[in-house]
C-alpha cells in the first residue's frame, strides 16, 4: 500500500526517484564500499517524512521497538539479515541475551520483544531476556497478547561477563536506551559483544551529532547522484545546553530559529514551494516523541516555558540541550489520516517497515503520539522490486526502494556517529 500524496508538488520527488532508480548500481556499490569501511549498528529504525518536494529522515532510533508491526511476510528477510550479522560478530554463537527496557513493560513492547525473539531464534540462537532493572528480583512470566508468555529474568554479572543462571551468551543485544546512563553491570564486558555499544545510549548520544554525520553523508550522496543534498537532508541548528528562562538562553534560541527559518524561506523560494516553512524544537537526546514544539515564527517561542494549548504539537516543552530541526511536512495519507513511513534495518539490510498513521494530527505535527496506529509496508517479494520504467505515485516498489535508500543513508550516518563517540577510538587519537 502506498498512501495518496495530496501535494501537487511531486516534481522534485519524482525527479529524485528517477535519479535514484537510474543510479541503482552506483548506489548499491556506494553502500557496499561504505560497509567495508564502517560497521553498521546491529539494528535501527528511521522515521522518514515525504513532503512531496523533499524526502528526509527526521529521527533514527538505535534501540527500536515495534518489531511486531512489520509485515509477517518480511520475517524471512529479517532472519536472513540477523544470520548475516551474527556470522560477522560471533559465528560460533549459541546464546543471545536481550536486555529490555526497565520498568513494567506494556503489551505493545512485549509483543515487540516476542517478535525479536522469534527473529533471532530462527537465525539459530537460544534467546532469553535478562533485565537490568533493580526492581526485578526474580524471574517473571508475562502474558503476551497472543496468549503465549515471555519470561524476564534478572541479569547476573560474573567477572567480565553478563548472563543468567545456566545461560552464558556470546552476544548481548540491548533494547534499552540507557537514558539514565550506563549501569555498572554492562561496563567492561571484555569477553562478550555488547550491541549496540554503550555510547549509543541517550546518556552519550545526541541527535545533533547524528544529523551532523547525516549532513556529511547526504553531501557525498548528493554529489554521487548530482542532486541538491537538501532534497534528502533536514537542516538543523543547536544552542548547546540552555535555560530558556534565562535571557541568554532565550536569545540563543530566537537567533537560531530565525536564522534557520530564513534559510528555509530561501530554499522554498528557489524550488517554488508555496508552503510556510517551520522548524521543530526538541530535546537533543531521548525518544518517545516527547518535548517537541513546532515553530513557524520567532514569536511562537513566547509559548516556551509552559504547556502549549490543545492542538499544538507538543507534550512538554524541551529543556536543557535542544536541537532546532527543519520541519518536514508529511503529505502522505491513508484513509484521510496523516501518515509517515518508518524503515527497519538489521545489519546493513532493510528488513521492513510500516506507516505510522495518526488521524488527529496535521501534516506538520509529530505523529509519534498517543492515538497512532501502524500499517505494514511490503518491502520484499518479487512484486516489490524496483521498476525503472514506472514513475511517481503509481509505483509502490519504487517508493519503497526510495524509503530504503534514505533509511540506509541514516544508518551510514549512525555508524559514523558511533565511531566518533567510541571511547577506544578516541583513546587512539
Amino acid at each position: 500500500m502506498v498512501p495518496h500524496l495530496i501535494t501537487a508538488l511531486t516534481g522534485p520527488i519524482n525527479e529524485l526517484e528517477q535519479r535514484i532508480l537510474d543510479a541503482t548500481p552506483v548506489i548499491e556499490r556506494w553502500f557496499r564500499l561504505e560497509w567495508m569501511e564502517h560497521t553498521p549498528p546491529l539494528y535501527c529504525s528511521v522515521d522518514i517524512r515525504n513532503a512531496g518536494f523533499k524526502l528526509a529522515p527526521v529521527d533514527t532510533n538505535l534501540y527500536p521497538d515495534g518489531w511486531h508491526n512489520l509485515s509477517p511476510e518480511m520475517l524471512p528477510l529479517a532472519v536472513q539479515a540477523a544470520q548475516a550479522a551474527i556470522e560477522k560478530i560471533c559465528p560460533e554463537a549459541r546464546n543471545l541475551l536481550i536486555v529490555p527496557e526497565n520498568g513494567k513493560p506494556s503489551s505493545f513492547y512485549l509483543a515487540s520483544l516476542a517478535r525479536l525473539r522469534e527473529i533471532f531464534r530462527m537465525a539459530g540462537l537460544n534467546v532469553r531476556f535478562g533485565s537490568i532493572d533493580p526492581a526485578l528480583k526474580r524471574a517473571a512470566a508475562l502474558p503476551l497478547p497472543d496468549g503465549d508468555k515471555l519470561t524476564l529474568e534478572p541479569a547476573q554479572r560474573l567477572r567480565y561477563r553478563v548472563g543468567l543462571k545456566n545461560f552464558d551468551p556470546c552476544t548481548i543485544l540491548l533494547n534499552n536506551d540507557l537514558a539514565a546512563g550506563a549501569p555498572g553491570i554492562l561496563e567492561e564486558l571484555h569477553e562478550q559483544y555488547l550491541l549496540p555499544p554503550l555510547q549509543a545510549g541517550w546518556s552519550v548520544r545526541r541527535k545533533s551529532r547524528h544529523f551532523q554525520c547525516y549532513e556529511e553523508v547526504s553531501k557525498r550522496f548528493g554529489k554521487l547522484l548530482g542532486i541538491d543534498p537538501w532534497l534528502i537532508n533536514p537542516m538543523y541548528a543547536t544552542c548547546g545546553e540552555i535555560d530558556i528562562h534565562e535571557p541568554s538562553g532565550g536569545e540563543c534560541l530566537r537567533t537560531n530559529v530565525d536564522a534557520l527559518l530564513g534559510k528555509l524561506r530561501r530554499k522554498y523560494k528557489e524550488y517554488g514551494i508555496n508552503e510556510k516553512p517551520f522548524v521543530v524544537v526538541k530535546a537533543d537526546h531521548g525518544t518517545r516523541g516527547m518535548g517537541i514544539m513546532t515553530v513557524r515564527d520567532v514569536k511562537d517561542l513566547a509559548q516556551l516555558g509552559r504547556k502549549l494549548p490543545p492542538g499544538k504539537d507538543a507534550t512538554q516543552v524541551p529543556r536543557g540541550e535542544v536541537i532546532i530541526q527543519e520541519g518536514v511536512l508529511t503529505n502522505e495519507r491513508i484513509h484521510d489520516a496523516v501518515a509517515e513511513p518508518v524503515v527497519y534495518m538489521i545489519d546493513r539490510y532493510v528488513v521492513g517497515g510500516f506507516y505510522r498513521v495518526h488521524a488527529e494530527r496535521g501534516t506538520d505535527e509529530n505523529l509519534n503520539a498517543p492515538g497512532e496506529r501502524f500499517v505494514p509496508l511490503a518491502f520484499a517479494g518479487g512484486a516489490q522490486l524496483p521498476r525503472p520504467g514506472a514513475r511517481g505515485e503509481a509505483s509502490a516498489p519504487n517508493r519503497f526502494y526510495m524509503y530504503g535508500v534514505i533509511g540506509r543513508l541514516a544508518m551510514v550516518a549512525a555508524s559514523y556517529e558511533l565511531e566518533a563517540t567510541d571511547p577506544e577510538l578516541q583513546a587512539l587519537d
